[in-house]
């Protein structure tokens, strides 16, 4: 069913916006189609241009065919076109931004409208950014504006989110809008961000949504914003690599992050290859740390494998045998070099002879390294 035009208090923002509902048409709250979309919907050889649906723009936004149309038609459109749609969509650009198919006719005027439309339809979702940020559609038209707006309104968009930076981490939706600030907006203006994440960073990193902001951070915040937060995860190492979301993190620092980091995290590692290798989690950053590493760290890592346990059993021969563990050590036979490789084959073959009446289901694949 059509979305229609209603009322919610607009910003306060100067202009004469029209006042509209948060409605969308994912609440099942719609009204029936009119006789222009109905025909639109069944009316197959009928060529439809904008100007065909001039006042009924919002209904056919909220519409699934009538959004995919104007969509479509945006991109070849005329001047006058365009602004035959934007007239329409501008008072009602909130309602739009929330609708599960409208918000995408909202995304696209953002890519092909005129700057000075641009600019109107960001002026209208101020007081508005945090509201729509944590809204499921709402979300990716602020991620949009955030792409093409001018340097200014940039600024003024995402500093509404200042005072709720944790919460916007960790919520489903808001993340994407930290994320793409960070990747597209001056460092400057997001310091905000990362100074929101001093003493959060753990948190953070063993949040679902927050992990990712945080390496967003890492990758495009100057030092004097990042260093903190490395040494405040560095500090719960062995925590970090063995949680879920956090040995994403643990995995970025190995693998991109400066070769300090880098050393640091890959130490912890050394001295409990076989404990971590053996985790769900953690074993994902010891491959890391095998790719990644330097030849002396390397030759660390094989030696610590190869050396028997306390008990006198092989730790090569329990990393066979384990469900996590086995992928390292396919990668520690891929990696490494002579003499040590031939030290870990001999062991491995000796390990899979003891293991006759074991399922090979593991260990099959690492003879096939060789």
């Amino acid at each position: 069913m059509g979305l229609q035009p209603t009322s919610i208090p607009a910003p306060s923002s100067g202009h004469s916006n029209r006042q509209v509902s948060h409605k969308g048409s994912f609440d099942g709250n719609r009204v029936h189609r009119s006789a222009i979309l109905e025909e639109f919907r069944n009316n197959k050889h009928r060529r439809w241009e904008l100007t065909d649906m001039a006042g009924h723009i919002v209904e056919f936004a909220g519409d699934q065919l009538g959004s995919r149309h104007i969509q479509s038609k945006l991109d070849t459109a005329t001047t006058e076109e365009k602004e035959i749609v934007f007239n329409e969509i501008y008072p009602n650009v909130l309602q739009l931004s929330m609708d599960v198919f409208a918000n995408y006719v909202v995304q696209k005027f953002f890519e092909q409208g005129n700057q000075a439309q641009k600019t109107q339809l960001a002026e209208s979702l101020r007081g508005h950014v945090l509201q729509l940020s944590l809204q499921m559609y709402g979300c990716r038209v602020i991620q949009k504006a955030l792409e093409f707006v001018l340097v200014d309104q940039q600024h003024a968009i995402i500093k509404e989110l200042e005072g709720e930076v944790i919460q916007c981490a960790k919520d489903q939706n808001a993340n994407h809008v930290l994320q793409r600030s960070l990747e597209r907006i001056d460092p400057k203006m997001n310091r905000f961000i990362s100074q929101a994440f001093v003493g959060q960073a753990f948190a953070l990193a063993t949040h679902p949504y927050g992990c990712r902001v945080l390496q967003r951070v890492f990758e495009h915040m100057p030092e004097d914003q990042t260093r903190g937060l490395l040494e405040e995860l560095h500090r719960f190492s062995n925590n970090l690599m063995t949680d879920q979301y956090g040995n994403y993190v643990a995995q970025w620092i190995i693998t991109d992050g400066k070769k300090e980091d880098a050393a640091a995290m890959m130490a912890k590692v050394k001295g409990q290859v076989l404990l971590m290798s053996k985790h769900k989690f953690a074993s994902n950053v010891v491959e890391k740390a095998i790719l990644k590493s330097t030849e002396e760290e390397m030759h660390q890592m094989i030696e610590e494998i190869l050396a028997p346990r306390a008990d006198g059993t092989s730790t090569v021969g329990v990393m066979l045998k384990d469900a996590f563990a086995n992928f390292p050590l396919q990668k520690f036979l891929q990696a490494s070099k002579e003499p040590q490789r031939a030290l870990l084959f001999e062991e491995v073959a000796s390990q899979l002879n003891h293991m006759k009446k074991y399922s090979l289901s593991y260990g099959k694949y690492l003879v096939a390294s060789k």
